[in-house]
């Protein structure tokens, strides 16, 4: 392959990291895929190992390169995306984070969140970073680490409050995008989407906001600067004297989900996708205005370019949905991902039975941070197949929860949705999903949109790719799935749906 040239893209999701290298036609010719430990101190809580993080994607890097035959130099630029929200602080001296990261999914901040609600914050919260106040974003996490991280995990010749040395700007904030980007540029950055779903982000002013700064207590000289998603200037190169050897401009990064919306080229108003990962992530492009939400949903940055406005989208985040599959392989009910579609179809319905998959709370458009898992409907004569078709539907159900509210905050019918992720290639589900949402499911040649997202960002900045157009003409489509379900019985199913969210609102208590 020498001679050619490729821009690579860090992919780095909740369970694991992946390196993937796009060439001209968006097509993928490198990929190195490796998981890490999920980390559970307590009920609720969930933590991942920073430098394992790090180790691993240095580990993938190298790995696609060298399988494929592509030397470092051949990287015009780099890409990275993240899981969002998941939060960590580290030593300015050392480089060492000083705990664990909080991932997205951890509740131990929902008591926080619910003195936000009695304090009257919450729509303050809402004006300004169009979020709703929840444990999962960052600001809530980023406070307890201030107040929680012990001190003498920190290299330093005395052992010092780490609030003070945070202001101080000795001790760093970010989310998993500023580490990378630190770890291989040693600048200390993020870009407008993450920053967006930290809930210290004023997404009007497109600055840090003083007031919930003061708020959390997070001093601002912690904070990283933040740039657009695709950044002509750059974020910084990688080290020539470092494990790649090369000097390679990182210039692009997004959020995941808005990573995704890149990479399936929803570049104009009105144009969705909805990402199947760990939770399922709906979002629409809004333009150049920020649509206020009255269904639920969240109003957030899409992505910016050099020298551009700001996109914004709306966005319905659901907490699990191949998390439920995961938790199917936990109770062995299946061997694998792939036998879903097999037991499903075995049976003719869920007999009755619903899942409600609420193991970290419900998100949009619902946010209950107290709603919890639930099956209901069984009987004697329930099987697993059953259980695997009902945790199957509700991934639909969910979907068509933030569909409706979406279309009704927007104003826009939705006639088809762009899908993306490893569920959806899941024909079976995608057939389903298209029956319950009652709209066309189109799915790409590359269903990996997230980390082509990330590579397309990095690409447009260093004019590897000349325009956003020839990116339209890159996207090709696998399959397209119509509905095929009555419509009278999708709804009759979606109303039962309800019923069964009732059952699991509210239900974890503390004490419990």
């Amino acid at each position: 392959m020498t001679g050619q040239t490729y821009v690579g893209a860090v992919d780095q999701g909740t369970t694991g990291t992946r390196f993937m290298v796009f060439d001209h036609g968006g097509e993928v010719v490198a990929n190195a895929y490796e998981k890490h430990e999920q980390i559970y101190p307590e009920p609720g809580w969930v933590e991942h190992d920073p430098m394992e993080i790090w180790k691993n994607t240095k580990h993938v890097i190298t790995t696609a390169l060298g399988q494929a035959g592509i030397s470092p130099d051949q990287l015009e630029a780099i890409g990275v995306t993240n899981q969002r929200e998941t939060t960590l602080l580290w030593d300015a001296d050392s480089g060492r984070p000083v705990h664990n990261a909080i991932v997205w999914q951890d509740r131990r901040t929902t008591d926080r969140v619910e003195q936000l609600e009695d304090d009257g914050l919450v729509d303050t919260v809402r004006e300004k970073t169009g979020l709703e106040a929840d444990a999962y974003f960052s600001a809530t996490k980023a406070e307890w680490l201030l107040e929680n991280a012990d001190p003498i995990k920190m290299e330093r010749a005395r052992p010092a409050d780490i609030h003070d040395r945070a202001a101080e700007g000795d001790v760093l904030f970010g989310t998993i995008d500023s580490w990378l980007i630190y770890n291989l540029t040693g600048e200390h950055v993020t870009e407008v989407t993450n920053a967006s779903r930290t809930m210290l982000y004023n997404i009007h002013d497109l600055e840090w906001d003083d007031e919930l700064l003061e708020e959390f207590n997070i001093p601002r000289e912690m904070l990283p600067e933040v740039r657009p998603s695709s950044d002509d200037a750059t974020y910084g190169s990688t080290d020539p004297d470092g494990f790649l050897e090369a000097e390679i401009p990182v210039a692009g990064a997004l959020g995941d989900q808005q990573a995704a919306l890149f990479g399936q080229t929803c570049f104009n108003a009105g144009e969705a996708k909805n990402t199947y990962g760990t939770g399922s992530f709906f979002l629409m492009n809004t333009g150049d205005e920020a649509v206020e939400s009255d269904h639920g949903l969240l109003t957030t940055i899409g992505f910016q370019r050099s020298g551009e406005s700001v996109q914004y989208a709306l966005e319905g985040s659901i907490f699990v949905t191949g998390a439920a599959i995961e938790w199917l392989e936990d109770l062995t009910l299946i061997d694998n991902p792939a036998q879903t579609a097999e037991l499903a179809r075995s049976v003719d319905s869920t007999d009755g039975v619903y899942v409600v998959p609420a193991f970290t709370g419900l998100g949009a458009p619902h946010w209950d941070q107290r709603a919890r898992g639930t099956i209901v409907g069984m009987t004697r004569g329930t099987r697993k197949e059953h259980v695997v078709r009902a945790t199957l539907e509700s991934i639909a159900y969910q979907t068509r929860d933030v569909a409706e509210a979406m279309e009704a905050d927007s104003g826009i019918e939705m006639t088809n949705l762009r899908v993306d992720g490893g569920a959806v290639k899941n024909n079976y589900l995608c057939q389903l999903q298209s029956d319950i949402i009652g709209s066309k499911i189109v799915r790409p040649e590359v269903d990996e949109t997230t980390a082509l997202g990330s590579a397309y960002a990095a690409g447009l900045a260093v004019g590897y790719w000349e325009d956003i157009e020839g990116l339209r003409d890159n996207w090709q489509i696998d399959r397209e799935f119509e509905p095929e379900m009555a419509r009278a019985e999708a709804d009759r199913k979606y109303d039962r749906w309800g019923d069964a969210l009732d059952r699991a609102r509210d239900w974890a208590r503390d004490g419990d």
